[in-house]
């Protein structure tokens, strides 16, 4: 039996990257990491011109359902891309999180590894650091990110960066519960996001395009 995959027009991508802005405005610290991102993602033949962050507002959560539509793997493509952004960082802040949860019942979406990993820090409050296993519910959930579409896929190989990221604390709802070295593998979300840009980047590949701008 044929699947349906969903695809994007310019008008979802666009939502996208408001969303994506609206998650990285949202703690009132829009870092070096968050500014580098999103000047990957924005600087994009596919837009058919130059984007800039000016060019970019946030976008309000009924607005980016509005746009997005109903399509449930649509909503989830778009949580799972924001939850990256919020952790480009290495911290993942109440502000943000409420920015995500505000699109979630928008979208009518339910992000259960996210609604997990609040409540195990919740519970565990009265520790300063935290177990890496918090991430394992955010990390499976990023695996099960399928690329069908070609502008998604050109999105992701512009979020996720092709070279290490630098060392950093790991910080979530200010808590910090890792520190991750400049070594690349042993960053807790590294396996995820580079499978994700390789299944991006295959995709790519088996559609004719070049992928070399990537590299």
């Amino acid at each position: 039996m044929k699947i349906d995959h969903p695809t994007y027009t310019q008008e979802q991508i666009s939502a996208w990257l408001r969303g994506l802005m609206s998650v990285a405005l949202a703690d009132n610290d829009y870092s070096d990491q968050e500014r580098s991102l999103f000047d990957q993602i924005s600087h994009s033949d596919e837009w058919g011109e130059e984007v800039t962050i000016a060019n970019f507002e946030p976008i309000s959560a009924q607005d980016l359902a509005t746009a997005l539509g109903s399509d449930y793997a649509v909503g989830q493509n778009f949580l799972r891309m924001a939850v990256m952004m919020a952790l480009a960082d290495g911290k993942y802040t109440d502000t943000e999180d409420l920015v995500i949860q505000g699109f979630c019942k928008a979208l009518n979406q339910e992000v259960k590894a996210i609604d997990d990993l609040r409540e195990k820090l919740a519970s565990a409050s009265h520790h300063e650091e935290h177990h890496p296993d918090l991430l394992e519910p955010v990390k499976e959930w990023l695996d099960h990110m399928d690329i069908h579409d070609s502008k998604l896929a050109n999105l992701i190989c512009k979020v996720v960066p092709a070279q290490c990221p630098f060392e950093r604390d790991i910080v979530l709802f200010g808590r910090k519960i890792m520190h991750i070295p400049a070594m690349c593998e042993i960053n807790p979300l590294y396996d995820q996001l580079v499978g994700l840009r390789f299944r991006s980047l295959s995709y790519l590949a088996d559609k004719g395009e070049d992928i070399s701008k990537y590299y």
